[in-house]
């Protein structure tokens, strides 16, 4: 008799892999899409992250 080894099937393991393999896509796009746009932006950048901080900051302290 063999031992259950964790009860997954080989189907769901593989619609496991291929989810991880689709946000793994879409992480790379999004990274070149990020990448472009502050690319254009050029000086600008940190301007940018400061304004991401402070509207965090804005929204944790209930302002926006």
């Amino acid at each position: 008799m063999r031992p259950d080894y964790g009860g997954i099937e080989v189907e769901d393991l593989l619609k496991l892999v291929l989810v991880l393999a689709v946000v793994w896509l879409a992480l790379e796009i999004l990274g070149e899409v990020l990448g472009l746009f502050t690319a254009l932006l050029g000086p600008f950048r940190p301007i940018l992250g400061l304004v991401v901080v402070v509207l965090i900051v804005l929204w944790l302290l209930d302002r926006i």
